[in-house]
C-alpha cells in the first residue's frame, strides 16, 4: 500500500509537535528487532501487493505542501497474508487518516485487491474506494486500477523495476488535474529499514514539481519470517 495522498488545507500544528513525533519514532526503530525488509509500494498510488503478516512498518513522511499534509507518520501492520491496515497521522493539520487493503488473488505474478485509503473521520473526510490489479515479476512490477474520489473516479497506473536488493526505480500516474506523474526510487539501506525520494509533476496546466520523502522501518511482530524472492 502506498503512502496517504490526501490533500490538506488550513493552518499549522506546532513545531515542537512534529520534531517531539519524529525523535519518538527515531528512538523507537534503534530500539525494535530485525526484520525482513519492505518496499512500501510506489510514491503516489496504492499497490496491490499486501503488507507480509506479523509485519508492521513505521514511516515518516515528508512532502510538500502542495500534495498533502507536509508532516505525517505511518503505521501499516499486515493482519493476515490476504489484509492489511494502515493509520496515518497528519501535523498540519491535525489529523488521522485511515485506509486497509484486501488482496482477493494473491500468487505472484498476477495480483488482485480492493480497499479504501484517505478516510478521515476527523476532518469527515469520506473513504476513497479502489481496485487494483498487478503483474508482478522478479524485476518489473506493473500496476493498473482506478480510485473513487468525491464525486469522480481516477485512473491509476504505476510501473517499478527491481535491480537487486537494495534499488528499486518507480514511477507513477494518477488522473486529475490535483494529481500527479512521479518518478523517484527506493533504497533499502538495510533489510529493514530503507528511504523513498520522488519529484511529483502536477498534471495541471502548469506542471508545478513537489518534492516529498519517505523513510520507513519494517519489523516482525509475529509468525515466521517470509522467504524473499530472488533480486530483491
Amino acid at each position: 500500500m502506498a503512502k496517504s495522498g490526501k490533500k490538506i488545507g488550513g493552518v499549522g500544528h506546532d513545531q515542537i509537535n512534529v520534531a517531539a513525533a519524529i525523535i519518538l519514532v527515531l528512538t523507537s526503530l534503534a530500539n525494535v528487532p530485525s526484520a525482513t525488509a519492505t518496499t512500501k509500494g510506489l510514491s503516489q498510488i496504492v499497490t496491490p501487493d499486501l503488507q507480509p503478516e506479523g509485519n508492521l512498518s513505521l514511516s515518516l513522511q515528508i512532502q510538500d505542501k502542495r500534495i498533502a499534509n507536509p508532516y505525517e507518520l505511518q503505521a501499516e501492520l499486515g493482519l493476515t497474508k490476504w489484509g492489511e491496515v494502515a493509520v496515518f497521522r497528519g501535523f498540519q493539520p491535525d489529523d488521522w487518516i485511515l485506509a486497509t487493503e484486501i488482496g482477493l488473488l494473491t500468487k505472484e505474478p498476477y495480483l488482485l485487491s480492493v480497499g479504501f485509503i484517505n478516510w478521515s473521520p476527523h476532518l469527515n473526510v469520506d473513504p476513497q474506494p479502489f481496485i487494483e490489479a498487478g503483474y508482478y515479476t522478479e524485476h518489473q512490477k506493473v500496476i493498473a486500477g482506478a480510485l473513487h474520489a468525491g464525486y469522480k473516479n481516477e485512473a491509476i497506473l504505476g510501473y517499478a523495476y527491481d535491480f537487486n536488493q537494495t534499488w528499486r526505480v518507480q514511477v507513477d500516474w494518477m488522473s486529475g488535474s490535483e494529481n500527479s506523474s512521479t518518478i523517484g526510487f527506493t533504497c533499502n539501506i538495510t533489510r529493514d529499514f530503507q528511504f523513498n525520494p520522488a519529484l511529483y509533476v502536477n498534471n495541471g496546466p502548469k506542471h508545478d514539481l513537489f518534492g516529498y520523502i519517505v523513510f520507513t522501518y519494517t519489523f516482525h511482530l509475529w509468525g515466521g519470517k517470509k522467504t524473499e524472492p530472488p533480486g530483491f
